[in-house]
């Protein structure tokens, strides 16, 4: 499955369609007649929006949060559960409750399996130096985008200069910004007014997701209210 046929000669790998894929996924524009008749012309493959890999809890790698998740989801694991289910590529956000800012697990992943994953970033919006490591991570392979978080734990308002600093950085570097703002859908729409020119991919489709019961009563309620932002794409 390292390549998939287009038809005649013409042949497409993994990485092709990942990068493509998340490129189109942050433009919106998939939305397209031409692109969507030319998507059909191929066998379609299965493109993970989100995933977290992350090795065990350990004093030579640890975890900032213990979550309820698995004691290690690796790598090497993450893409033998892809390949069980038929899952081609994911784009790998490197998970912020276990490793903050901190993706060097993710890189080490990435360049073990560069057909496989591309790359997204938590970024720290109290760091001063926010628009150079922002630089730095441009040049990484594989690196497709940066994370942000807006929820409510996180006391950040939508004028925050660290958050603004970070939108114009990723205009300037043209990268797309993941932003989590579950149970805080309010500020997150202000975010993404303020910043016409910053695209946002909205994390979980902003809808809270605790990991423990119970659900919230009206998960869907607000999403209109995300779905009208121009500038923003749901995953």
């Amino acid at each position: 499955m390292a390549n998939q046929s287009t038809g005649g000669d013409k042949r497409v790998d993994r990485r092709t369609v990942l990068q493509a894929g998340t490129a189109l996924a942050a433009t919106g524009l998939l939305h397209g007649t031409r692109a969507g008749a030319q998507q059909r012309q191929q066998e379609a493959l299965i493109i993970d929006s989100q995933v977290h890999a992350y090795a065990a809890n350990t004093p030579e790698r640890p975890w900032h949060n213990v979550p309820n998740w698995p004691a290690h989801v690796t790598g090497d694991e993450m893409v033998a559960a892809m390949d069980k289910v038929g899952v081609a590529g994911a784009i790998y956000i490197s998970p912020i409750s276990m490793y903050q800012y901190d993706a060097s697990y993710a890189v080490s992943v990435q360049r073990a399996h560069p057909d496989r994953f591309a790359l997204v970033k938590p970024v720290n919006p109290d760091d001063p130096a926010v628009a150079d490591i922002i630089v730095e991570w441009k040049k990484t392979p594989g690196t497709v985008g940066i994370r942000i978080i807006m929820t409510k734990e996180a006391k950040r308002a939508p004028d925050d200069p660290g958050i603004n600093r970070i939108c114009r950085a990723a205009v300037q570097h043209d990268f797309p910004v993941n932003v989590l703002f579950w149970g805080n859908l309010d500020a997150g729409i202000s975010l993404i007014d303020r910043h016409p020119d910053t695209r946002f991919i909205v994390d979980h489709m902003g809808i809270l997701q605790p990991s423990v019961p119970p659900a919230p009563p009206q998960p869907w309620a607000d999403l209109p209210k995300v779905l009208d932002s121009p500038n923003a794409r749901m995953r």
